[in-house]
């Protein structure tokens, strides 16, 4: 299995992560807020040049009001597609 921030899952990955965000109707400044750190970050996060851990995962989650289980079923479903 590749490695790469840049493997077709990963894509899938930060597409769920983008559209879950923007369904919340947040901004990245909004979500930054919620979880006490700037926009830039979530920016990065958001084009792949920092992934998340599965805690990050879970607090963004929680910031976007989603669980984390509802998140993964999503980009399950994504993948399958």
């Amino acid at each position: 299995m590749p490695k790469s921030l840049f493997s077709k899952d990963y894509a899938v990955f930060l597409a769920v992560l983008i559209e879950t965000r923007k369904k919340a109707g947040l901004t990245q400044e909004q979500i930054a807020d919620r979880l006490g750190t700037t926009q830039s970050v979530i920016s990065k996060c958001e084009r792949g040049e920092r992934r998340l851990d599965i805690v990050e995962l879970r607090q963004w989650c929680s910031a976007i009001d989603i669980g984390l289980l509802n998140f993964i079923a999503d980009f399950e479903e994504r993948l399958s597609e």
